[in-house]
């Protein structure tokens, strides 16, 4: 496994999993998605696995995709953009019906698919200085693969302002608007962390999991290769095409993009 994604597991069978591309406040290429997947796989195999913990290293829980490595996959063929587009929506939906509780820990910066993250896990705490946005349509991209989570975590009504606008929003908001359960002072994730996991424990593990796992299905909530296939196929194509060109040569020459008319 690459160092872009770190993980661990202690003796309660509690997983820790980390986002590890601090220079670039964690932002999302092919090998953090490889990194995600890879540490997936090894806590499948861990019978002992009783909750999984998701953070991320440095200021920021997660900035979104790494768009210079976004740009990269547009100028190759469709194959590979489509599979870009899988791997980063499977890596999504293994999170989301991870058989354990997961508990998202976010400090700063949570953009795009930072947000599908968050919305993934179970249980999400925000620090005081948390800042969210859905922010793909910004670039010219698409936020599908992350959609459904994020329409059952905040309701489609708030996913139709946030991510049609992309305007960021402050943790009490989120918490307000449904993505975060929790907010703690600044410097208070890990203990706030620690209190969830630690009643997540005090539950029999096997029905926590049938209870996880009916509550998706109840509402509707599970994925499947139907629908994922769609997601995949829109997200690679909107990748592909003049709106993103666009949005990410406006991101790497710090301008305004085109299709901005200016102030009326």
């Amino acid at each position: 496994m690459n160092d872009t994604v770190l993980w661990s597991l202690d003796r309660r069978g509690v997983a820790t999993i980390t986002l590890n591309r601090p220079q670039v406040n964690n932002a999302y290429n092919g090998e953090l998605i490889a990194g995600l997947h890879a540490a997936m796989d090894a806590l499948r195999d861990e019978d002992a696995l009783r909750a999984v913990v998701v953070k991320g290293n440095g200021r920021h829980f997660q900035a979104g995709a790494d768009l210079a490595w976004i740009n990269s996959v547009a100028k190759q063929g469709p194959a590979e953009n489509e599979e870009a587009s899988r791997l980063t929506a499977e890596a999504m939906r293994r999170l989301d019906t991870c058989p354990v509780p997961t508990v998202a820990l976010i400090q700063g910066g949570c953009f795009g698919g930072g947000t599908g993250l968050a919305a993934s896990c179970d249980v999400v705490v925000a620090s005081e200085d948390a800042i969210f946005s859905i922010s793909e349509t910004r670039w010219g991209l698409m936020a599908g693969i992350i959609l459904p989570q994020l329409c059952h975590a905040m309701g489609v009504r708030q996913v139709r302002r946030y991510a049609l606008t992309g305007e960021r929003f402050g943790a009490h908001d989120a918490r307000r608007l449904g993505l975060v359960h929790e907010v703690c002072p600044n410097g208070g994730l890990e203990e706030a962390g620690a209190r969830i996991v630690d009643s997540i424990l005090m539950n029999a593990p096997g029905v926590t999991s049938s209870t996880k796992m009916r509550s998706i299905l109840s509402a509707r909530a599970f994925i499947d290769d139907a629908e994922l296939k769609e997601l995949i196929d829109e997200h690679a194509l909107a990748r592909q095409q003049d709106e993103a060109a666009e949005g990410l040569d406006s991101f790497k020459e710090k301008r305004l993009p085109g299709w901005y008319p200016g102030k009326a």
